[in-house]
């Protein structure tokens, strides 16, 4: 019997090829599940004192201010009104042209010498019954109209007289001597610049900070100087086209520099808060409906709703959604994907030793 060795060979080999082990198929589930973790940037949450700081425009205003009009029209034969001089109240500014009310004066004078010496020789008449009672009340009653209209005759020649309401310092001279004016023209302005306030309006949500005797500082353009106010008084009402309230503050001393009408920079410091929660505005992921952050829980990316405060340049505060300890992602935001296997690298505003695991949370290496 003849035995073929070479097919025997090839035959042994693919049973031997057949029966070994078959590789496993990976499917792509399982290949992402064995990625590893993203590595990301955590800060960890801590409560600190934070004192939150205001910053609005304002307006500086004179005490008091006005504009000087006269209260009768005439022609104006003496001008008082130097610009620029402080005067006290009651200087006179202005004299109007009264003759003709002087000239009704006296005849109306003329009229009561005559009707009192009426009167009196009907008061003598009327005791021995001479004249009727009647007869007599109709002197007086001459006599009491003609003084009447001396009166008014003397209050619109006291109106020709134009005075300071209130003293202070007198503007820019409207008018010249010779100038015919009504009570609609105005003669100049006076201000009241011994004594300056501070006008500004703050955000609806700040109105139960602000409370009497608060004091606050400002600046104007073109000085590096500090003054110092204190809030008098607050509007009634909260402004609804702006939802803001005008406040007011009375200006601490006196400054040549401090003009009624310039434009000031106003800061406000409110209590301080000793557990207030800020993170990197980074962190902060916006939503169509609200913001959320990303937190570190048991090696697992939680993406949290939060309500966010106050905030500046590079950190905002949180008001609600976070405690202190919690761990926030603040790099590779959007690599993370909810629920997805995360590891902290580093704790940004943890010292060396504490990212190590000393610290801060325990690290996954």
């Amino acid at each position: 019997m003849r035995i073929f060795y070479p097919t025997l060979l090839v035959a042994i080999l693919l049973f031997s090829i057949g029966c070994g082990p078959k590789k496993e198929k990976i499917s792509p589930n399982q290949a992402s599940a064995k990625m590893p973790p993203l590595r990301v940037d955590g800060y960890l949450v801590k409560p600190e004192l934070f004192q939150d700081q205001l910053e609005v425009p304002g307006n500086i205003v004179a005490n008091e201010t006005t504009e000087i009009h006269p209260e009768v029209s005439g022609r104006i034969v003496s001008l008082n009104i130097v610009e620029g001089r402080q005067v006290g109240k009651g200087t006179v500014l202005a004299k109007l042209y009264d003759g003709d009310l002087r000239a009704q004066l006296n005849k109306i004078q003329v009229q009561l010498a005559l009707a009192q010496k009426t009167e009196e020789r009907q008061a003598q008449l009327l005791k021995i019954q001479g004249i009727s009672q009647q007869d007599y009340d109709i002197s007086l009653l001459q006599v009491n109209n003609l003084r009447a209209d001396i009166g008014i005759l003397e209050t619109s020649i006291s109106k020709t007289v134009v005075r300071a309401p209130f003293s202070g310092k007198i503007g820019l001279n409207k008018v010249s001597p010779g100038a015919y004016v009504s009570p609609a023209s105005v003669l100049a302005t006076i201000s009241q610049t011994d004594q300056l306030k501070l006008d500004f309006t703050i955000p609806e949500k700040y109105i139960g900070q602000i409370h009497m005797g608060q004091p606050v500082t400002f600046t104007t353009e073109g000085s590096k100087k500090t003054f110092l106010a204190k809030v008098v008084a607050t509007e009634s009402n909260v402004m609804e086209n702006t939802r803001s309230l005008t406040v007011r503050a009375m200006i601490f001393g006196s400054d040549p520099t401090l003009l009624a009408g310039a434009f000031a920079k106003v800061k406000l410091d409110f209590d301080a808060d000793p557990n207030a929660i800020l993170i990197p505005t980074q962190a902060i992921l916006p939503q169509a409906r609200g913001k959320k952050v990303i937190v570190y829980r048991s090696g697992k990316a939680i993406f949290a709703d939060v309500i966010t405060g106050v905030r500046d340049s590079a950190r905002v505060q949180i008001i609600d959604g976070l405690t202190a300890g919690d761990t926030i992602v603040v790099t590779g935001l959007l690599s993370v994907r909810p629920e997805s296997m995360i590891k902290i690298g580093r704790i940004v505003n943890e010292k060396k030793k504490d990212s190590m695991g000393t610290g801060g949370p325990k690290m996954e290496h």
